[in-house]
């Protein structure tokens, strides 16, 4: 959703780099490109103008720090200014005192209310709570259906007392299932109202009606952020005569301009709590002010990342695929890099995850390309592999390979491709987690082991020489440490031990040790 404005912010502060001092021109361009991308974005314009004043006058005493450059002392500036206009800060969902906490969820027809509670439901349900979803939309064509066939997706329990299509009243079904929830223990209620086409009185009186009947503990207000302006103005109209806690923006993600979640905190006075980002029940998050306004100036957001792999990831799975990594050798088979893989997948598409990386905004389109049908193919290659194949790739000769193409619907090239590639990513692990224990190679994967560490003194000289480890030493301490078992080290020193130097082999050799010419000369050291 915020592709455009991203683009546009990061090209404007983007000519602000390699400037040790920022002029009054310099700051008045800038902030003439920004106001013109927030307008461009469908910004409301009176956001637009406090959002300009304040980073302008901020930009003013901009030189007072020096601890940063003046480039990036604006992109701090506005950073800022943009977690303000987006609520300042987290808003948490309150919990009542006495159970059952009542959540009414309002908003204009369309704007994705009815699956919304579904998604709402499913998180409470994975935060531990017990949640009743309750069908109050008597009035839109099938709403009930709807909300029966989502609570069925999200295991979530529904009460629809009533069969809608216009029958029924809204606000007793609401008020009984206050009972309902109490008798099954239920700890959370949430109330799905009716909507309209547009904001009208009839709307307003019975939600207001509902309101008053359950006094929810929380009143959120579901808007469409891909309608722009329009749904800030319904929102400011609801808020004056129903009032309501907190908004819920749907349908993040988007292709529309990204006004509306820009702006609607800043109108209505009320912070976003929650926002929808994709038509899969999973497809919700917490609104964090400061991860939205890293991802809109490309930042990233790695928290969200993390919170998402720690919520698919299995933690003893995981440390135990990590223990083969680190073991090296052939103990991490393919069914370990499958059962990763479809982990990785459940956080949901590859190149979302990879635009919450900082600096990713810049590669849009490609990430735009990124197939995740590919996966498929990957899964049914190594599907259509025996379970000894899968632990052993080394037994894949040319009748498997031509097998197993047959069984995933692929060509022979495609198996040997997977094949070959991830042989050369163990290979790259193992060495990664052979550096990592102190072991051969430690420091940096490829490095060889720190007995390589001598061939870098008196300069030139060095290349001369044969590499360590391709013949007997002739120094008994390091032939013994070359046959000897090389066992983790328990100390920082051990590393040394571990590849025949002793303390004062190594203050010896650190004295004599002269940087190659060429290095010497870039770094000033004749």
């Amino acid at each position: 959703m915020f592709d455009t404005l991203q683009d546009r912010l990061s090209s404007a502060l983007r000519n602000l780099r390699g400037k040790g001092r920022l002029s009054d021109a310099d700051i008045d361009a800038t902030l003439g490109q920004i106001r013109i991308a927030l307008l461009e974005a469908d910004v409301n314009l009176d956001v637009v103008k406090s959002f300009i004043a304040a980073v302008r006058e901020q930009a003013k005493d901009v030189e007072l720090s020096r601890a940063i450059n003046p480039a990036q002392q604006i992109v701090k500036i506005v950073h800022a200014e943009l977690v303000e206009i987006l609520g300042g800060h987290t808003r948490n969902l309150q919990f009542a005192k006495n159970p059952p906490t009542v959540i009414m969820l309002a908003g204009l027809q369309g704007a994705g209310k009815t699956t919304l509670a579904g998604k709402l439901g499913r998180w409470l349900r994975e935060k531990g709570n017990s949640p009743l979803l309750v069908a109050a939309d008597l009035q839109r064509p099938n709403a009930v259906t709807q909300l029966q066939v989502v609570g069925r997706q999200a295991k979530v329990a529904v009460y629809a007392p009533q069969p809608g299509n216009g029958v029924g009243d809204p606000v007793e079904v609401a008020r009984a299932s206050l009972d309902i929830a109490k008798r099954h223990l239920h700890d959370v209620v949430i109330v799905d109202t009716a909507g309209r086409l547009g904001v009208d009185e009839v709307m307003l009186q019975q939600a207001a009606d509902i309101k008053a009947a359950i006094s929810p503990t929380e009143t959120l207000f579901v808007v469409d952020a891909m309608i722009g302006q329009d749904a800030v103005n319904t929102a400011r109209s609801f808020a004056d005569k129903v009032g309501f806690d907190g908004v819920v923006l749907s349908k993040l993600d988007g292709d529309a301009r990204g006004g509306a979640a820009l702006s609607i905190a800043t109108v209505t006075g009320a912070p976003i709590m929650f926002a929808s980002t994709g038509e899969k029940l999973g497809d919700f998050e917490v609104f964090h002010p400061d991860r939205m306004a890293g991802r809109i100036l490309d930042m990233g957001d790695v928290l969200t990342l993390i919170e998402q792999a720690e919520r698919h990831f299995d933690r003893q799975e995981a440390a135990q695929t990590a223990s083969k990594i680190l073991g090296g050798g052939n103990s991490f088979t393919l069914q370990d890099f499958l059962t990763q893989m479809q982990a990785v997948r459940r956080m949901g598409p590859i190149g979302k995850l990879m635009g919450m990386l900082p600096g990713m905004g810049q590669m849009s389109d490609q990430l735009a390309q990124v197939d995740d049908k590919q996966i498929d193919r990957i899964e049914a290659i190594i599907y259509s592999m025996t379970p000894k194949e899968r632990a052993d790739v080394s037994i894949l000769n040319g009748s498997r390979r031509a097998r197993i193409a047959r069984g995933a619907g692929v060509e022979v090239s495609e198996v040997n491709g997977l094949v070959n590639r991830f042989v050369e990513a163990r290979k790259m692990m193992a060495q990664l987690g052979s550096g990592m224990m102190g072991g051969p190679g430690a420091g940096m994967p490829g490095a060889g082991s720190m007995g390589g560490f001598p061939s870098m003194r008196r300069g030139k000289q060095a290349a001369k020489k044969k590499k360590v480890g391709s013949k007997v030493s002739g120094n008994p301490a390091k032939r013994a440490g070359a046959t000897a078992p090389q066992a983790p080290p328990t100390d920082p020193t051990a590393a040394f031990g571990a590849a025949g130097l002793s303390a004062q082999d190594l203050e010896r050799q650190m004295q004599d040790f002269q940087l190659p010419d060429d290095i010497a000369r870039m770094l000033g050291k004749q």
